[in-house]
């Protein structure tokens, strides 16, 4: 009685070759392409970012925003960073202007120059910019690793309403506490006089507090956002639909 000999299916090895492969090919392609444009096309096409509910963000700082005028015109002629007087001031009379006033509020661990000084003149700082550990330590070579950033920068509340404003306001603004943060200084100098729709912080936890700091500061002096500022804090907000105005 003879055995059957077992049967061995050869297996076969994917050739791009033939008119099969070829087709699986374009398949796969056209796959990789739908999900690239599903994820790229409604930051890159409004309308999508729209339909997609991109832009639909709710909670406190989102129904703030909501309030803010657009202004899709803004315009920076005449301004001048001095117009603000910043660092100028000593509001609290403590004999330091307001950068050291934001160090020594920003910083763990803060020494004075001197006993009784209000100089910092070292402390550590959780950057909420990049969420780096930065040693701080006054002196010409060392001091520009820490910086005193506008969260709503000047140049942008120039040309988001500042412009009407009278000296003694614009003097205010330019040394309010509510929009000065103590940060790492190559990333404020990356974020320049940018709104929130060209640059966000490399901290991803900290983009809602950031936008929420922009929005309540905004709120306060009446200034206005851009189509492009409000989608981009909207998108933001969406991730965090419980966050309060700061």
């Amino acid at each position: 009685m003879s055995r059957r000999r077992p049967t061995h299916f050869r297996k076969r090895r994917f050739d791009p070759s033939t008119p099969g492969g070829r087709v699986t090919v374009l398949l796969l392609a056209a796959a990789f392409a739908g999900v690239s444009v599903g994820l790229i096309l409604p930051h890159v096409s409004p309308t999508v970012g729209q339909i997609v509910g991109l832009y639909t963000a709710s909670g406190p700082a989102a129904d703030a925003l909501a309030t803010l005028v657009v202004d899709d015109e803004p315009s920076t002629a005449g301004y001048d960073r001095d117009l603000f007087a910043y660092r100028q001031t000593d509001d609290d009379g403590n004999g330091c202007d307001v950068r050291d006033d934001v160090l020594a509020r920003d910083l763990a661990d803060v020494t004075y120059r001197a006993a009784g000084s209000c100089q910092v003149q070292s402390g550590t700082l959780d950057d909420p910019y990049t969420g780096q550990t930065i040693r701080f330590a006054r002196g010409s070579d060392t001091s520009a690793a820490v910086q005193i950033d506008h969260i709503v920068a000047l140049e942008n509340a120039w040309q988001s309403g500042a412009r009407d404003w009278d000296a003694a306001t614009r003097r205010r603004f330019g040394n309010d506490m509510n929009n000065l943060v103590a940060v790492d200084g190559p990333a404020n100098q990356d974020k320049g006089s940018a709104s929130a729709a060209y640059w966000l912080p490399t901290n991803a936890e900290y983009r809602c507090e950031y936008v929420a700091r922009q929005i309540g500061v905004k709120a306060a002096y009446g200034l206005t956002v851009t189509t492009a500022e409000q989608r981009a804090m909207q998108a933001v907000l969406r991730s965090c639909p419980a966050q309060e105005l700061l």
